[in-house]
């Protein structure tokens, strides 16, 4: 199967690469090394959850000028998808207040307690959202059969989703990611993501998909005091190298 190629303003390109950022820092290293967007969050160790909105203005501020490039994840807390109507309105002030400051996107998703997409929560959040893109995140790999949940995404105004097929790691749901590319509805994004390794971009390519993403993250440490006040002394930041040979791979 020959990679399946999209229109950008009347341009054909290749397949989107997102980078999964949590600082300025890593936004504009993405950016460098040749990233399509990013989707920025905190606390990736716990799956990602929402960003300050101080972290969110700077980001804006340092890649001023870079078109539909920061989707930000609006996700209140770790753990599973379901939740409740406190929880939804959290996150439907949060994309009020994450439009009005300028994103570029919003990621979201929820379930109800069968497996199914909560259509309830997501119809509040695509209209906050007022137009902005709106991605599905892997909350889609908790459904029973996550393609067939494309058409629903689509009609709730959905326009991209971010899966493994199913699996721990996307190159372990290739085979539902392929049919997924294929039956999405027109107009409708496939982005594989979890777990990707730059060996695996190849074969994610192949099967159809429109995007990659990966966090393209390496563990940090610097010098100075850290224990019981300040945690551990490691943390994540986004690597240029990574980056490059994400681009490279997809290119």
């Amino acid at each position: 199967m020959t990679p399946r190629l999209r229109s950008t303003k009347g341009t054909t390109s290749m397949v989107d690469l997102e980078i999964a950022v949590q600082d300025a820092a890593g936004a504009m290293t993405a950016a460098a090394g040749g990233a399509t967007r990013v989707e920025l969050c905190s606390a990736l160790r716990l799956g990602g959850l929402t960003p300050s909105q101080g972290l969110v203005e700077q980001v804006l501020e340092a890649t001023a000028g870079r078109e539909s490039f920061v989707h930000v994840l609006v996700r209140s807390r770790g753990g599973g998808f379901v939740y409740d109507e406190s929880e939804v309105a959290t996150m439907e002030r949060e994309i009020h207040a994450l439009r009005r400051a300028g994103v570029h996107g919003i990621v979201v998703g929820a379930l109800d307690r069968s497996g199914g997409i909560d259509i309830g929560a997501l119809a509040r959040w695509v209209d906050a959202a007022e137009g902005l893109a709106v991605t599905f995140h892997r909350a889609i790999d908790a459904c029973p059969d996550p393609a067939a949940q494309l058409g629903v995404l689509a009609a709730a105004g959905v326009r991209r989703v971010l899966s493994s097929g199913g699996a721990g790691r996307s190159i372990d749901g290739l085979a539902v990611l392929t049919r997924m590319a294929a039956g999405a509805p027109a107009g409708f994004e496939v982005m594989a993501g979890g777990g990707v390794r730059i060996q695996d971009l190849p074969l994610l390519q192949q099967a159809g998909v429109d995007a990659v993403h990966l966090s393209a993250r390496v563990a940090v440490t610097a010098a100075g005091p850290s224990g019981p006040g300040g945690g551990n002394a490691e943390w994540d930041a986004t690597s240029l190298e990574l980056v490059k040979q994400a681009r490279a791979a997809l290119s």
